[in-house]
């Protein structure tokens, strides 16, 4: 699934074309997918344009022209979100099955824009869903994530806050999004390590250093992966169907077994919260 930082690319990517355009027709072949009245969707969206694409963790804002109309779009397991336009194809999200021609028996959802270029909504296992909301709705919707880490109303005060009034470990805490908005398994393993923290440590254990570590960690991992454009391993792309480059950077992440660049020794792996966590248990304490 997408991380905060992919989903951060691919929502500045599709910025970049598609805002102001009006959507003169919608198809719509699975229903299931769009978790609104389809009349409704369907009489929102057209003849509307986006004038602003928006982001809480991993949740992607479309603000409609409309007044208090939004369209929420998350990508979930498989979701992709392709944009065409004559020639050019800009893809964004999973890389299953690979783009040779649109639509496939994938595309569920397709918006036509007024310049006849289109977006494409695929999902191989249709995990992922698109809604429309007021502003009452979205506002309910926020009300279910916690703190975007990379924005200004991130502090280290409301952060220590937060975690000051939680008893649990530190990796099950950094990937509860009621606390903070879109770190996943990926960058939970790599905030710990780069901050020297076991996953497994309880945060009453932890000292007011080592919190604000893992703060200045948080904030320093997500800002690096959303400049490298995020992370790949089989299956997301950006808005330019590229991997993610922060692939390269990875310190811990399915990397057991293999050397820690710090001290030589192997990364090991456990399980926490029922994912697969990988650490050094001589870097991290």
């Amino acid at each position: 699934m997408p991380e905060l930082p992919e989903v951060e690319t691919i929502k500045n990517d599709l910025s970049k074309k598609i805002l102001g355009k009006k959507i003169t027709s919608i198809k719509i072949s699975k229903p299931k997918i769009v978790k609104s009245s389809i009349v409704n969707f369907r009489k929102v969206l057209k003849n509307s344009y986006f004038e602003k694409i928006d982001r809480i963790g991993k949740l992607m804002i479309f603000i409609l022209n409309k007044s208090d109309k939004f369209l929420l779009v998350h990508l979930k397991m498989t979701g992709q979100l392709i944009y065409v336009s004559k020639k050019n194809i800009i893809p964004g999200g999973h890389n299953y099955p690979k783009i040779d021609k649109l639509p496939n028996k994938f595309s569920h959802i397709i918006f036509t824009f007024s310049d006849n270029s289109k977006l494409f909504y695929n999902d191989i296992r249709r995990f992922g869903y698109l809604k429309i909301a007021n502003q009452k709705e979205l506002e309910e919707v926020f009300s279910n994530f916690g703190l975007d880490p990379i924005t200004n109303k991130f502090t280290k005060n409301d952060f220590l806050k937060i975690l000051n009034s939680k008893k649990t470990n530190i990796k099950a805490f950094l990937l509860n999004q009621k606390y903070i908005a879109g770190i996943g398994n990926i960058y939970a393993d790599e905030i710990l390590f780069d901050s020297k923290i076991k996953p497994s440590r309880n945060i009453y254990s932890l000292s007011r250093i080592e919190k604000e570590m893992i703060y200045f960690a948080i904030k320093k991992i997500l800002k690096k992966a959303i400049k490298m454009r995020g992370t790949t391993f089989s299956n997301y792309v950006d808005g330019k169907g590229n991997k993610g480059n922060f692939t390269k950077l990875l310190k811990v992440y399915q990397r057991e077994n293999k050397k820690c660049f710090n001290c030589s020794r192997k990364i090991k792996k456990i399980r926490i919260c029922g994912r697969g966590t990988h650490y050094c248990s001589n870097c991290q304490k």
